[in-house]
């Protein structure tokens, strides 16, 4: 029996983009498509089949304990990242400027999907939803490069807002205008 649930609800790829190199800057290169591997998208800094752990599970193992990455990729929201840049001040946030590396239009409350919730395109390829990314301080710096001021608002105006981590369950290619189909676990809410 099947234990996730293809939903009627489908997005669609406005923005692709990888971080090449952390150490110079946050901010990602846009293209028009991505190869997924299992290490995530090739040239990408947070790929990897493994990374080192981070603030986010300190709770867990000491930082840089090498663990699964399930942080591969950051997928955020067209219609949240519009919230965000209106709470920050701007008409638009260049998704480029927070690192991210997939943004997805037509999925509401992006933010909140299930963990090991599912996005598929149209190949066949698949990315797994982690968990909720979390803003952090790291994207004002870039976005207040270019937009004055407005990076320091980041943080706050992100908060539940910043998209999702994830990670490649099936390799393929993602492409601009690609339809998402999305697929959650069909178990009730966690009520301990």
């Amino acid at each position: 029996m099947p234990a996730l649930t293809p939903t009627k609800i489908k997005g669609e790829v406005v923005w692709i983009g990888h971080v090449p190199d952390r150490d110079a800057s946050l901010r990602s290169t846009a293209a028009a498509m991505a190869n997924l591997t299992y290490a995530g998208i090739p040239g990408e800094v947070h790929g990897g089949l493994t990374r080192p752990s981070c603030s986010r599970v300190t709770s867990q193992y000491p930082r840089n304990t090498e663990i699964r990455n399930v942080r591969q990729l950051s997928v955020v929201s067209a219609e949240e990242l519009a919230e965000i840049a209106a709470d920050c001040g701007l008409a638009t946030l260049d998704p480029a400027l927070i690192g991210a590396s997939l943004v997805i239009s037509g999925i509401p409350d992006f933010s909140h999907l299930p963990p090991s919730s599912r996005l598929q395109f149209p190949d066949g390829s698949v990315i797994v939803v982690d968990m909720q990314n979390r803003p952090c301080h790291l994207p004002a710096k870039v976005i207040n490069a270019d937009h004055p001021g407005a990076g320091d608002k980041f943080k706050t105006a992100a908060k539940g807002k910043r998209g999702v981590t994830a990670w490649v369950e099936r390799e393929g290619t993602m492409q601009l205008g690609d339809t998402v189909q999305l697929h959650i676990p069909d178990q009730r809410a966690w009520a301990p």
